[in-house]
Formats: C-alpha cells, sequence, structure tokens
C-alpha cells in the first residue's frame, strides 16, 4: 500500500528542480571464496543512473572541476555464509580536495530512506560538503537491496501508478477490502521479483557491508554521516563494531527505542507539527497569505481539500488525477524542507482551483517517479528494508482500535499513517526486532544532531539515540530550525560544530544549541 515512508529522506533537490520545470514551463552471484577485504576496486568514470536509482544524468562535475568515479565492490549475499556467493554494492567517490598529507581517510555517507541511492543523492548536493572533502575522501553507496546494489523489486511503473492512486484511508469494509487485497498483490510482487533478496536487506546486513567497505577503502576506523534512516544504520555499526568507530555525526535522528506503531506515531506527530509551523509561517508575515487568513484556517481549508479529493478527484499531472492518497503525500514531501513550502502554498492554491500538477509532482517526488513515467525502487526498498528489520505485524482490526490515538496526534496525517502499518503484512520474510540495539560501549564520540521542527525523525529520538549508545559516546547537538536535518539546513553554527568535530576532532560541548 501507499505507505507514508518511515524515516525517509527528501530528495528535495531532484524534487526543487521538477518543480521549477514545471512552474516555468550491476551485480550477479559469484564465488565467494576469496577474502573480500583483500579486494581492490576499480574506480572509473560514473555509468548512467539505472532506473532503479532514479534514472538521472550523470553526476555533474566537482566544484573544482574534478569528475565523480564509481566502483563496484563484492559483499556476501548472505552474512551468516560470508564464503557463499557475493553480490554487487555500487560505491561513489570523490577525491579529497586538500593535500595527501592532512587526509583523514573516507567519509562515508548514507542519507537515509531506507532506499535512496547514496550514488545519486551524494552527487545531488553539488558543493554542500566541499569543507568536508577538504580531507576527506567523500563516498556514499547504495545499500544492499537500493539501486544498482542487487535491487529488490516489487511492481513495475504502470502498476505502481494505481498503487499511489489507490485510497490509503478506507472508509467502509469494501474500501478496506481492497486495500488489503492491493497491499498482498504488492507483497508478493515482491517477493517473486526480487531473487530471493529479501532475507538478506535488513540493517544488519548493511551495516556488515559498511564495515567491509572500511576495510577495502584501506581505513583503520570508520569515518561516517548518517542521515535520516542512515542514523538507524550508523547507530545498528556502533553496535556490532564500537571499536572500529572514528568520527561519526548523525543528523536527523531516528528513535531507536520505538517498534515501528511507535515510530509511524512519532512521525505523524513530527508532520503536524511542521503543518502547523508551515501554517503559522505563511499567516504571520506582512503580505497576505493566499491560502488561509489564520494558521488554523490554513490547515482547515487543506482538510477540506483531501476530504473533497476523497470523492472527486482533480487534475493532476496528465493523465493521472490527484487523489486524496497522492495529495497526502505531496503535502508530507514539502514538509520535509522549509525551502518547498513555497511550492507547498503554490500547489494548494492552485489545488483549490482544480489544478493539482504542483501537489501531483511532490507526490512523485516521494515516491521516486520520474518526468518520464519511470520509477526508482526506493519504495519497493523502503518497505523491504523495514519489514526485515520491524517484528511487529499488525491487523486490520488492531489499525481500526489505533484509528483515535493517530488521528489525534494528526486530523490530516492520521489516518494514513495508521493504515500504512499495514505494509509487512503478510510480508515473506519475517522481522529481526522491535526495535534496533545501538548500545555501544566503548565506541568513539558520535555527534547526534537534532532539530526542534524535524516532521520525518522528531526531535526526541536525537536524547534517546544518546541514552541508547551508552555513557561517553553520544553527544547530543540541538538545532532548533525547520525541515528534516540541520546540516544542509545550511545554519552556520551546526556547520562549524560537524566541521569542527570531523575534520578536527573537536567534540562541541553536549547540550549545544544552535539557533
Amino acid at each position: 500500500m501507499p505507505n507514508p515512508p518511515r524515516t525517509r529522506a527528501a530528495a528535495l533537490t531532484a524534487a526543487a528542480l521538477l518543480l521549477s520545470s514545471l512552474l516555468t514551463g550491476c551485480g550477479g552471484d559469484d564465488s565467494g571464496d576469496e577474502d573480500l577485504t583483500a579486494q581492490e576496486l576499480s574506480w572509473k568514470a560514473c555509468p548512467t543512473p539505472s532506473q532503479a536509482q532514479g534514472g538521472a544524468g550523470s553526476p555533474s562535475p566537482l566544484p573544482d572541476g574534478g569528475s565523480w568515479q564509481c566502483a563496484t565492490m563484492k559483499a556476501p549475499r548472505d552474512w551468516n555464509d560470508p564464503k557463499g556467493d557475493t553480490i554487487d554494492i555500487e560505491l561513489i567517490r570523490a577525491r579529497t580536495s586538500g593535500a595527501e598529507n592532512r587526509r583523514i581517510g573516507s567519509l562515508i555517507f548514507n542519507f537515509g530512506g531506507p532506499g535512496l541511492s547514496g550514488v545519486t543523492t551524494l552527487p545531488s548536493f553539488g558543493d554542500a560538503y566541499e569543507k568536508l572533502r577538504t580531507r576527506y575522501d567523500l563516498v556514499s553507496f547504495d545499500p544492499r537491496g537500493v539501486g544498482r546494489s542487487s535491487p529488490v523489486l516489487c511492481e513495475n511503473d504502470q502498476q505502481l501508478d494505481a498503487f499511489f492512486q489507490q485510497d490509503t484511508t478506507p472508509d467502509d469494509a469494501a474500501e478496506r477490502t481492497e486495500l488489503l487485497d492491493n497491499t498482498k498483490e504488492f507483497n508478493e510482487a515482491c517477493e517473486e521479483n526480487s531473487e530471493g533478496m529479501l532475507p538478506h536487506v535488513r540493517t544488519t546486513d548493511a551495516a556488515r557491508d559498511m564495515d567491509l567497505l572500511r576495510q577495502v577503502l584501506g581505513d583503520d576506523k570508520l569515518y561516517y554521516f548518517g542521515i535520516s534512516y542512515g542514523t538507524e544504520l550508523g547507530g545498528v555499526y556502533a553496535h556490532l563494531f564500537p571499536q572500529n568507530v572514528g568520527r561519526a555525526v548523525f543528523d536527523a535522528v531516528v528513535d531507536p527505542t520505538q517498534n515501528s506503531e511507535q515510530g509511524t506515531l512519532g512521525q505523524v506527530k513530527g508532520f503536524q507539527l511542521a503543518l502547523d509551523n508551515f501554517a503559522e509561517d505563511c499567516t504571520s508575515k506582512t503580505e497576505d497569505c493566499p491560502i488561509g487568513d489564520t494558521a488554523q484556517d490554513v490547515k482547515d481549508r487543506i482538510a477540506k481539500l483531501l476530504k473533497d479529493l476523497d470523492s472527486k478527484p482533480i487534475q493532476g499531472v496528465f493523465p493521472r488525477d490527484l487523489t486524496q492518497s497522492a495529495a497526502t503525500n505531496g503535502i508530507a514531501q514539502a514538509l520535509y524542507s522549509k525551502d518547498l513550502w513555497q511550492y507547498l502554498t503554490e500547489g494548494l492554491e492552485q489545488a483549490y482551483d482544480g489544478d493539482g500538477r504542483i501537489l501531483m509532482l511532490l507526490s512523485d517526488s516521494l515516491n521516486g517517479r520520474s518526468e518520464n513515467g519511470e520509477y526508482s525502487n526506493i519504495t519497493a526498498a523502503n518497505i523491504s528494508i523495514n519489514c526485515a528489520d520491524d517484528k511487529p505485524r499488525y491487523t486490520p482490526e488492531y489499525v481500526e482500535r489505533k484509528l483515535p490515538e493517530f488521528r489525534a496526534a494528526s486530523p490530516l496525517f492520521g489516518d494514513a499513517f495508521a493504515w500504512s502499518l499495514l505494509s509487512c503484512t503478510d510480508w515473506a520474510v519475517p522481522g529481526a526486532a522491535d526495535h534496533p540495539d545501538v548500545s555501544a560501549p566503548g565506541a568513539a564520540p558520535i555527534l547526534v544532531v537534532g532539530n526542534t521542527g524535524d516532521p520525518a525523525t522528531p526531535y526526541e529520538g536525537a536524547q534517546r539515540m544518546v541514552e541508547a549508545l551508552g555513557a561517553g559516546v553520544g553527544v547530543q547537538l540541538t538545532y532548533k530550525g525547520q525541515g528534516h536535518g540541520a546540516y544542509n539546513s545550511k545554519n552556520k553554527c551546526v556547520q562549524d560544530a560537524v566541521n569542527g568535530y570531523l575534520l578536527d576532532g573537536k567534540v562541541p560541548a553536549t547540550g549545544t544549541v544552535c539557533s
């Protein structure tokens, strides 16, 4: 079922480019007998991204005119059988721009999801990490099951168009049955089309891949920058390999103490907070807010729009209409970043006049749909990794009992997020645990950055991550801001603290606050 994705970092650059356009007008199974830590990577010019990676153009040159390089690393398909068959893990890097004698090592990025392609995401940030490149090679990867790394695949593009149009907030028994049937069809397609990868995409598997990557890159320690779900991956790595943790930063922090229901409810509250802040921002400006007279009026008008769309969709991106579900996803996507609020305002204004194109483009961006109608595998990977990780399985009856609690948390997002709990019902692979174990006694300090206005990873998760990592490991930094994450907000205080730690080893005082 269309799933308001848990812990997914938005592809904000792609979304902005897509909207601006409207407004202006390699792997296989091999024998794994060799010592994989001794493999040598063959770095070459990056190929054009695959459809599963998002199908965009090749990465633009680096700010200094240099080129991104790509390579393939082999990893065990099944970490319980490390000498068995292997899979390919796709990598990308930018060599350090600084003097070799000042190079620290490789700084490995994971941008979240789960399901985002690091190979396409790292270059999309352009010069955002140029200062970090003065002492590191910048490296990212497609985690197993994602992009070009033995991707899990579910439904085809035509089926996904229908999948994201369906009603995800059933009002009666017939709609509920249709939602359950569609969810079962999607999950069966994942099992059928993923070539046996579903049991091998857990976060613990990806963490072991990262430790292999550390060794293959020649680093004694893992230098790491994890964003959104990347903080969960980093926490799991720290638990499994505390002695190998170097300088690490967690930004937009997943709460590691929550099960899937608790995490989803936390996101409901987070998106409602972001919506409240968006409405207040629009109506508090000196000029008139075009979508409401007061903050409450803005939210009331959005609620009416969604109610009307439930029975009567409007024009979207031809030939698709904007449904209630697509509009909800489009609004959620825009709340990931304050940079997208202007598009949300314009999209709502146009939707009230019967034109749903902007909201649909926002929804398409969230779902990994390109302008040519092709989907990346972000949704397939997101659901597959979450379902492999998360032990709980929920029934429709349980969700119905929980609806009042979710609606109280957010009248707008509550129903859709509550019903998304059924995504793993009848999944082919059992979930691993109620929540990840991130305890990492003895690990080096990890800088944990929480954003008070974060919709997708609510601020409270940062403190809980610090506590779960254990005494002397987690160091909390608070950013009083909006949007998903802090470093890429360009807040100087946050960037100085992160850069100071990663580049010079200066650990900020715990409890530091940036605004």
